[in-house]
């Protein structure tokens, strides 16, 4: 079995676990969990700045050569669509904030019954200011697109080497730390008991997808685009809002550890 699907698979399923497992980290006190979320925020910003918004460059000469017929007025493609990708999710944070306000002190009882009596209780307390059920599925939209992404580019960093790999599959468990924390919060017993599962298998089937067959170049740099853009709103909308505790330590340390293995390898 060749080595980059071996190395692929492991990295998928090292992502799609922390979906499954991170829930553990709502039950940290606050201090470690704040340390947490800030150390993964500055590792993802260095990722995308060090890394991912450099090979902008390299698909918009893609982009420049493949629409030059048709849309060669205009001149930064991969970046507008890197400006697409945070609105995009901007726009998905600010519907699934609108719902819990909205939602909030209603009964939900009806659409979460509680699936064993380890998760009742939890329900009892979280069902309150969950978003409705079409915010959630158009959130989890978006992000199986996000994460399917991902998974995909985790079989193209493997043909590149081990240290490739293991760059972006770090980057991405701490990101995912983030991500998964966030529409924790969101969506609550819907996330907890579909929305992880949903997420994780996007991984794996994006690197089956990369494993079994190819997405044409331009499709790949158009996504990396959009994917750069949601990288970059994901994490600093959990480091920026002043209603939410972050550790300016940690977020410094993850950035500066992370620019240091880049520089290094």
């Amino acid at each position: 079995m060749p080595v980059e699907l071996l190395t692929s698979l492991a990295a998928s399923a090292l992502l799609a676990m922390v979906h499954l497992g991170v829930s553990g980290l709502h039950r940290l006190s606050a201090r470690p969990r704040r340390y947490a979320l800030s150390l993964g925020g500055g590792t993802a910003v260095a990722y995308v700045f060090l890394h991912l918004l450099p090979e902008l460059q390299q698909h918009q000469g893609e982009v420049e050569e493949a629409t030059d017929a048709v849309l060669g007025w205009l001149d930064r493609h991969v970046y507008l669509l890197a400006l697409l990708g945070l609105t995009l999710f901007y726009g998905l944070e600010r519907l699934a904030l609108r719902a819990r306000r909205g939602r909030s002190g209603e009964s939900d009882a009806d659409n979460d019954d509680a699936d064993d009596a380890d998760d009742s209780a939890a329900d009892t307390e979280e069902t309150d200011q969950q978003t409705g059920g079409a915010t959630f599925w158009l959130s989890m939209s978006g992000f199986t697109i996000y994460n399917a992404l991902i998974g995909y580019l985790l079989v193209e960093q493997a043909a590149r080497g081990l240290g490739p790999l293991l760059l972006l599959t770090l980057a991405m468990a701490l990101h995912f730390l983030v991500n998964d924390y966030a529409l924790r919060e969101h969506h609550q017993a819907r996330y907890r008991r579909t929305g992880r599962w949903v997420l994780s298998a996007a991984v794996l089937a994006g690197t089956v997808l990369g494993l079994v067959g190819t997405v044409p170049p331009l499709v790949v740099s158009l996504l990396v685009a959009v994917l750069a853009g949601g990288v970059v709103l994901n994490v600093l909308k959990e480091e920026l809002p002043a209603a939410r505790e972050s550790s300016f330590g940690a977020f410094l340390l993850g950035a500066a550890g992370y620019t240091g293995l880049l520089l290094m390898l």
